[in-house]
């Protein structure tokens, strides 16, 4: 499952460009010295940016700060980060150079940046992996002429794209980028499990149809449009499925049969039905409200429970599933405080995703108060309750972040 998003997309563009209480069940922190993931949180507040790095203890879902932590990120304004399907490797995106930086993991938890590699088009604010590792999906606001040149810019801003990455698996080194141009500002990408379909979301504010979907050639990565989405050269909006006013985040359930989608604009999460064409239609039932300026949005691991994070609200929003898969308000964790201007969400298990028979934890990066905020969650219900310490303390401008599991 990939985790997308950014979150307030850069934490408002880096402010304008820039789990429970110990177990719930005792007050013992750290019980057990087992590490079942390390933590990575871009911050953006530094030029060069930088990484926070976090090892997650097994008894109780602590967060105990790497020894070199944080380290450079190796480019300005990271605001996204994706970890390769076998959790070897992190890619990071930096927004104002264009850029991805390739991180290998070591298994103290330990980054090693490795090489950096440039982005076909400007701005770029997202990433997914596919499932199989071989593709890296980088969505950019604005697209370049031939020859490098900038077309676009805020002032006078015009469509964007994607640049696909291939992926080395023995080393995860980037190969050359193509380019699949996408409709104007696309701020989020999911790269499903099954049937090679990827998903981007834009905020295009001349329409409402800003979720446009592609099928991927397995071998090349090539991104086909679906039927019904159009992409219009030049700065005329395109033509996608029906996305709400201002699509933030998105992501797909495990089994990819559904899409969900967060709107900022109007505080609402959307539910979609992917057909076994890969077109995602609207679920009749598939709108609920959320908090105010929903940006981040993750599933935990057995897929029974969703997340969202707003900005503006402070606060995680839990959901679970109705049996046509539309998401439901929980009525036990509707509203969990978080800290201020919160960006991304996600979770991890313990021992193990596969196995996660101990616990399951989740936190969530905070903009504006500078933390990660710690959950356990109850795999019975989703409710949540607070890790002991919790919140811990990140660089400054916390943009997104990501808990990548220990290679067993």
């Amino acid at each position: 499952m990939t985790l997308n998003t950014m979150g307030r997309r850069a934490a408002k563009a880096t402010i304008a460009s820039v789990l429970s209480a110990a177990m719930g069940l005792g007050l013992t922190a750290c019980g057990n010295n087992h590490t079942v993931a390390f933590l990575y949180a871009t911050t953006a507040k530094n030029n060069p940016g930088v990484i926070s790095g976090y090892k997650i203890d097994f008894q109780a879902g602590h967060l105990v700060q790497l020894a070199d932590s944080p380290v450079p990120s190796g480019g300005r304004n990271p605001v996204a980060l994706v970890a390769s399907p076998d959790h070897r490797f992190i890619y990071v995106v930096h927004r104002d150079d264009s850029t991805v930086v390739l991180f290998a993991i070591g298994t103290d938890g330990k980054l090693y940046a490795q090489h950096t590699y440039n982005v076909t088009g400007s701005f770029p604010l997202a990433a997914s992996i596919d499932p199989s590792g071989k593709f890296l999906y980088v969505p950019f606001t604005y697209q370049k002429a031939p020859n490098g040149d900038q077309l676009y810019t805020p002032a006078n801003p015009g469509p964007g794209g994607v640049t696909i990455f291939p992926i080395t698996a023995a080393d995860g080194s980037l190969g050359t980028p193509t380019t699949t141009n996408l409709g104007r500002s696309p701020v989020g990408v999911v790269a499903t499990s099954a049937n090679h379909f990827v998903y981007f979301i834009s905020q295009d504010s001349a329409n409402q149809t800003n979720l446009y979907g592609f099928s991927a050639d397995p071998s090349t990565g090539a991104l086909t449009p679906l039927p019904g989405v159009t992409i219009n050269p030049g700065n005329v909006p395109s033509i996608g499925f029906p996305s709400g006013v201002t699509p933030s985040a998105i992501i797909e359930d495990p089994s990819s049969t559904h899409l969900y989608v967060t709107d900022q604009a109007t505080n609402q999460l959307y539910s979609y039905l992917i057909a076994p064409n890969g077109v995602p239609s609207l679920l009749s039932n598939g709108t609920v409200p959320t908090d105010a300026d929903p940006v981040g949005i993750t599933i935990d691991i057995t897929g029974k429970f969703l997340y969202v994070v707003n900005y503006t609200g402070g606060t995680i929003g839990g959901y679970t599933f109705g049996s046509n898969g539309a998401a439901i308000l929980s009525t036990v964790a509707a509203s969990t405080q978080a800290g201020t201007g919160p960006t991304c969400v996600t979770t991890v298990g313990s021992p193990t995703n596969s196995d996660p028979s101990h616990a399951i934890y989740l936190y969530a990066s905070n903009a504006l108060s500078n933390s990660i905020t710690g959950q356990q969650m109850l795999p019975q219900d989703g409710s949540l309750r607070q890790i002991f310490e919790s919140p811990f303390t990140a660089a400054a401008l916390p943009t997104c972040l990501i808990a990548v599991p220990t290679i067993q």
